[in-house]
C-alpha cells in the first residue's frame, strides 16, 4: 500500500457532542464517491457509527477510522466522540494526527467539551481548520461563534468564509450558501441532490457591503505572516488567490492561526469545500516535524537519555505508535501510526517499552472499527494508518520498532477514573467469562480498570456513570454474561493534613538471623503530586549500601501505588523525604530496610491526620433562560459551587463545580429542571476535603 507521503492527509473530526462530527464524516464519504448514500445518525445508518450502543443512543463511543481520495489526496479520518466520559479516545487519536476539523454549532457555540478538544489539540500541537456548524438551526449566530473562538479558547480565527443568511427556512433571510472571501464568489448547494452541485455565482449585492469588510479583516489578518501580502495590500493591487493559498497553508500548518469555515452538514452545505480545505491547507506527514523518542537498548532506558529522532521518510528505520486495539475472537486489531520506514505482513517487528518482539501476522485497511473486509494488504509505509494482526504483546500507548534500530516514543497518557460500580458473577463459571471479557475490554478502552476485592466483588471504575452503563450493557448484551451490577461509587482519594516525621524500625530474628534496620523520613503533603507521591532523598551519599537504598526506595514506590487508611483509597498529594538511616555491623540488608521503610510509611500515614479527597467535577450547564432559577437552586442543594452564569441569546450558560457524590442522575434531574430543553457537560475537576459525613461511613 504504497501512497506518497506528500498526498496523505491525516485528519480528526472533533468537537462537543451533537455539534455534528459524524454528519460531516458521513458527507465526507459520500462526496469522496467513498459511499453511495448518505448515513443519518437519527437513523443508525452511519458507518463509523457501527456499535449497536451508539446506534441507540445516537452519539459516538468509539473512535473510527475511515479512508478515502478527494481530488489529488488520500484521506485517513478518525471520527471521534464528544461526550467527555469518552475523551480518552480523542487523546489517543490527536497524538498520531496530522491535522484537524473542529466542528461547533452555531447555536450553541463553544461549549465545554470544545474547550477540552481544544486543550487536547493544543498540547498535541495539532495544526486544525474551523467549521461552524448548523447555520441553518434557529438562533444560528457566526459572528458570536467566532467571538467566542478568541474570547474562550484563546484561538486565532481567519474566517476564509462568511455564511449567507442565518437559520431555518421560516426566518426573514434564512441560512441558503456560503460566500468564498477567497475568491469574492457566492457558492450555492442544491439540496433536492444532495447537494453534489455547487453553484458559483456573484455575491448577493445585499450581502457585498459585508463580504468586502470581512475579505479585508481576512487579508489584515494573513498580511501579518507574509511580506509579499502587505507589500500588495499597500500598493493597492489585486492579491492573487495562489497568493492567499500559500499564507493559509503555512499559517495553518505553523499554527498561527485557524482557517474557520461554515455551512450545515445535514443539509450538505459547505462540507466539499472543508475537504477541499484539508487538502489545501493542512499538513502531509512530510510537513510536520520528525518525530522524537529516547534511545533504547534491550527494553531499558539508557542511563544518560539520548534523545533521537526519526524522520518521515520510508529509508529511515520502521518506527510506529500504536494508539487502539480492538478486540476480535479472531484475534485483536491494533491500530497504529507508522512514522517513519515500513512494515510488512508477517514480520517481526520490536515493543521497546516491554523488551518483546512481536509478530505482524496481517495488515488490514480500517473501516470504521473493524477490518475493511477488501482491506488486506502487504506493507505499509511512513506516514499511513493501518490495522495490524497478530501482536500479543503490544497494547495502547506501545511503540514498535525496528529491533536494530530501537526507539521508545512518548507513550498516550490518559485521565484518572473518578466512578467505580461492584460487579458479582453468580457462580465460578460466570466469573472465569467475566474475567476473560473484562480483560478483553480493557484492552480496548485503557481509562476501564478493574480491581478485584477480598469480599468476591469486581470494581469497575470508569470516567462517569455513561461510560459504565455503556461497559454494563455490553457485558449483558454483547456477552450475555449472568452478573449482579450494583449502583455506582464515587473514586475517593487519601492524603494526610499534616507534616510528619517517624522512624521506623526492624528489629527482629527471621530465620535465625537478627535483623536490624531503622529509617527516618518526613511526610507531607503536597498540591503538585496528583497521584501517588514523590520521593526526595537527602541521605549522605556513604549512608547506606546500594541494595539497602534501592530497597528503601522501592518499598517507597510500593507503598505509594497501594491504598491508604481510611478505606485503603489511592494515596495523591504526598511528598517523602528519606531523612536519616542506620545499618548495623550485621543483619542489615535489603529485607529488613523494606520492613523499616513500611513501618515508618504507615505510621506516617496515621500521625498525619488522614484526609478523604472527593473528586469534583465541572459543569457546564446551558439552558433557556426561563430555568435558571430552577438550576441555581437545584445546584446549590448538591453542595456546588456556581463559578459564572453567562447569556448567549435566549439561552443561558451556567458554570459550577460540585461533588460527584452528589451529580449521580443528574441527566434525569436536568431534564425535568427544564422540560428536556437543556444540556450539559460534567467533566473531573480537582479533588477536595470530603464532609465529615462521607469520612464517617468508613468507621467501624
Amino acid at each position: 500500500m504504497a501512497r506518497q507521503i506528500d498526498k496523505l492527509r491525516n485528519i480528526g473530526i472533533i468537537a462537543h457532542i451533537d455539534a455534528g462530527k459524524t454528519t460531516v464524516t458521513e458527507r465526507m464519504l459520500f462526496y469522496s464517491g467513498a459511499k453511495h448514500r448518505v448515513g443519518m445518525v437519527d437513523k443508525g445508518t452511519t458507518v463509523t457509527d457501527d456499535d449497536p450502543e451508539e446506534q441507540e443512543r445516537g452519539i459516538t463511543i468509539y473512535a473510527a477510522c475511515v479512508t478515502f481520495n478527494w481530488k489529488n489526496v488520500h484521506i485517513n479520518l478518525l471520527d471521534t466522540p464528544g461526550h467527555v466520559d469518552f475523551t480518552a479516545e480523542v487523546e489517543r487519536c490527536l497524538r498520531v494526527l496530522d491535522g484537524a476539523v473542529v466542528v461547533f454549532s452555531a447555536r450553541e457555540g463553544v461549549e465545554a467539551q470544545s474547550e477540552t478538544v481544544w486543550r487536547q489539540a493544543d498540547h498535541y500541537e495539532v495544526p486544525r481548520i474551523v467549521f461552524i456548524n448548523k447555520m441553518d438551526r434557529e438562533g444560528a449566530d457566526f459572528d458570536a461563534v467566532f467571538g467566542e473562538l478568541s474570547n474562550r479558547l484563546g484561538a486565532k480565527p481567519v474566517a476564509i468564509q462568511i455564511p449567507a443568511g442565518a437559520g431555518p427556512a421560516h426566518t426573514s433571510l434564512p441560512f441558503y450558501g456560503v460566500i468564498d472571501l477567497v475568491r469574492m464568489r457566492m457558492l450555492s448547494f442544491d439540496d433536492q441532490e444532495d447537494a453534489l452541485d455547487i453553484q458559483e455565482t456573484e455575491i448577493p449585492e445585499e450581502l457585498v457591503d459585508t463580504a468586502q469588510v470581512w475579505r479585508l479583516k481576512m487579508l489584515e489578518q494573513l498580511a501579518e505572516y507574509s511580506d509579499e501580502l502587505t507589500d500588495l495590500m499597500l500598493m493597492e493591487e489585486d492579491i492573487p488567490e495562489s497568493a492567499i493559498h500559500d499564507v493559509l497553508r503555512q499559517g495553518t500548518i505553523q499554527q498561527s492561526f485557524q482557517p474557520v469555515m461554515c455551512g450545515s452538514a445535514l443539509h450538505g452545505i459547505g462540507v466539499q469545500p472543508i475537504l477541499d480545505a484539508v487538502q489545501a491547507y493542512l499538513p502531509s506527514p512530510l510537513d510536520r516535524p520528525p518525530v522524537v523518542g529516547t534511545l533504547v537498548s534491550t527494553g531499558r532506558k539508557q542511563e544518560e537519555e539520548q534523545v533521537v529522532s526519526r524522520k518521515p521518510a520510508v529509508d529511515e528505520p520502521f518506527c510506529g505508535l500504536v494508539f487502539k486495539v480492538v478486540p476480535a475472537k479472531t484475534g485483536d486489531i491494533s491500530w497504529a501510526r507508522i512514522y517513519s520506514g515500513q512494515i510488512t505482513a508477517n514480520s517481526r517487528i520490536y515493543n521497546p517499552g516491554k523488551d518483546k518482539k512481536d509478530n505482524v501476522a496481517q495488515l488490514w485497511q480500517i473501516y470504521a472499527t473493524r477490518k475493511d473486509p477488501q482491506g488486506k494488504i502487504d506493507s505499509v509505509q511512513t506516514g499511513d494508518i493501518v490495522g495490524i494482526v497478530g501482536l500479543r504483546h503490544t497494547i495502547t500507548g506501545d511503540t514498535i520498532c525496528d529491533a536494530s534500530d530501537p526507539i521508545l516514543l512518548e507513550s498516550i497518557e490518559f485521565p484518572e477514573t473518578v466512578i467505580s460500580m461492584a460487579i458479582e458473577p453468580e457462580n465460578t463459571t460466570e466469573r472465569d467469562k467475566l474475567e476473560d471479557t473484562l480483560e478483553m475490554l480493557m484492552r480496548q478502552d485503557p481509562t476501564l480498570e478493574v480491581f478485584h476485592g477480598d469480599t468476591g466483588q469486581t470494581l469497575l471504575r470508569g470516567m462517569g456513570e455513561l461510560h459504565l452503563e455503556v461497559v454494563k450493557n455490553r457485558l449483558l448484551r454483547e456477552f450475555k454474561l449472568n452478573v449482579r451490577f450494583h449502583k455506582p461509587q464515587v473514586s475517593y482519594r487519601e492524603t494526610i493534613a499534616n507534616k510528619v516525621e517517624v522512624t521506623g524500625e526492624c528489629n527482629r530474628l527471621m530465620n535465625g538471623v537478627q535483623k536490624y534496620a531503622r529509617i527516618t523520613i518526613r511526610m507531607e503533603p503536597n498540591e503538585d503530586v496528583t497521584h501517588g507521591l514523590a520521593v526526595v532523598n537527602q541521605l549522605a551519599p556513604d549512608a547506606l549500601p546500594a541494595d539497602c537504598l534501592e530497597a528503601t526506595f522501592d518499598q517507597l514506590r510500593n507503598c505509594g501505588s497501594g491504598g491508604g487508611v481510611i478505606a485503603g483509597f489511592p494515596l495523591m498529594r504526598l511528598k517523602v523525604t528519606v531523612l536519616d538511616a542506620e545499618i548495623a555491623e550485621e543483619g542489615s540488608d535489603d529485607v529488613a530496610f523494606r520492613i523499616a521503610t513500611k513501618d515508618a510509611f504507615d505510621r506516617c500515614l496515621q500521625a498525619g491526620k488522614p484526609v478523604l479527597l472527593e473528586p469534583i467535577m465541572r459543569l457546564s450547564i446551558t439552558t433557556p433562560a426561563d430555568y435558571l432559577g430552577d438550576f441555581v437552586g437545584d445546584l446549590q442543594q448538591r453542595r456546588a459551587m456556581i463559578v459564572s452564569t453567562e447569556a448567549h441569546g435566549d439561552r443561558t450558560e451556567i458554570e459550577a463545580h460540585a461533588p460527584l457524590k452528589e451529580l449521580f442522575g443528574y441527566s434525569s434531574a436536568m431534564r425535568s429542571l427544564s422540560q428536556g430543553r437543556a444540556g450539559c457537560s460534567i467533566a473531573p475537576l480537582n479533588y477536595m476535603p470530603a464532609p465529615e459525613e462521607d469520612l464517617s461511613e468508613f468507621r467501624f
